[in-house]
């Protein structure tokens, strides 16, 4: 794969969210980019403090899609990896990734 896939994509934190139910903040977000997209996912932290996680993609230059999230298991590692060491996302994906470390 180029380079260009290789490029790690950084957008500003915390920024607002909103939802027609409620709202918050993007407090920590991971992307990388893929073939097709940008696959993304987003710590989001709800003005009552509950904390939740948003799978979701961005076109290659940058534009928000309102569609699935389909991610390779190799996006997904790339994802974790590319996590804050030091965050609150990185053991919520290893969790997911079923991580022996995420047990502990």
């Amino acid at each position: 794969m180029g380079s260009d896939l290789d490029a790690n994509v950084e957008r500003r934190t915390p920024r607002p969210f909103k939802f027609y139910f409620g709202q918050g903040q993007i407090v920590e977000e991971v992307s990388c980019q893929s073939r097709w997209h940008q696959p993304t996912i987003q710590l989001l932290e709800w003005d009552d403090g509950e904390l939740s996680l948003r799978f979701c993609s961005y076109t290659h230059d940058g534009r928000f899609q309102r569609n699935p999230l389909v991610v390779s298991a190799r996006d997904l590692e790339t994802l974790a990896a590319r996590a804050d060491p030091d965050g609150r996302l990185r053991p919520l994906l290893e969790v997911l990734g079923g991580s022996e470390s995420a047990e502990q």
